[in-house]
């Protein structure tokens, strides 16, 4: 069996706090799968996750950046199937940050999503597409309402 290579990549929970109320970003993806995630990204040839972040942000929403946390998880995932461009690449082992914006419209990066949303944390939670992608919006809605990661 031929074995692949896990990609280095962050899981970025962007949020905004308005008033009396937290709301996350999803973003509709359109490459290699159709369905609702928030940011994430590879790293780049010896890029630090924190430089990855900022990027990503950057890069996919085009949002002011007011705070960044590390939240102690890490995962992996394998891909549901081999894409074409990322050869012997097989999933992604990654790192959680949550993403405080200041609240904005977002510039989406067309190639990679075709909608955004603003949710509070219950409609985000149903909306998002993978499981591992829910658990990490629990862990940052946790921290955020009561300042506990786990």
């Amino acid at each position: 069996m031929k074995r692949g290579k896990y990609r280095k990549a962050v899981f970025i929970v962007v949020y905004s706090k308005g008033k009396n109320k937290i709301e996350y970003l999803i973003l509709k993806r359109k490459l290699h799968w159709i369905g609702w995630e928030f940011l994430k990204g590879g790293l780049e040839y010896s890029e630090e996750e924190k430089h990855a972040v900022k990027r990503e942000v950057v890069e996919e929403t085009g949002l002011k950046i007011l705070k960044i946390k590390g939240m102690k998880i890490k995962g992996s995932y394998k891909y549901k199937k081999i894409l074409k461009d990322r050869p012997g690449i097989i999933g992604q082992n990654f790192s959680l940050y949550s993403v405080e914006v200041k609240k904005a419209r977002v510039k989406l990066d067309r190639l990679e999503h075709s909608d955004y949303k603003w949710l509070d944390f219950e409609k985000a939670l149903k909306k998002l597409t993978w499981k591992n992608q829910r658990e990490c919006l629990k862990v940052v809605n946790k921290f955020l309402t009561n300042g506990k990661e786990n």
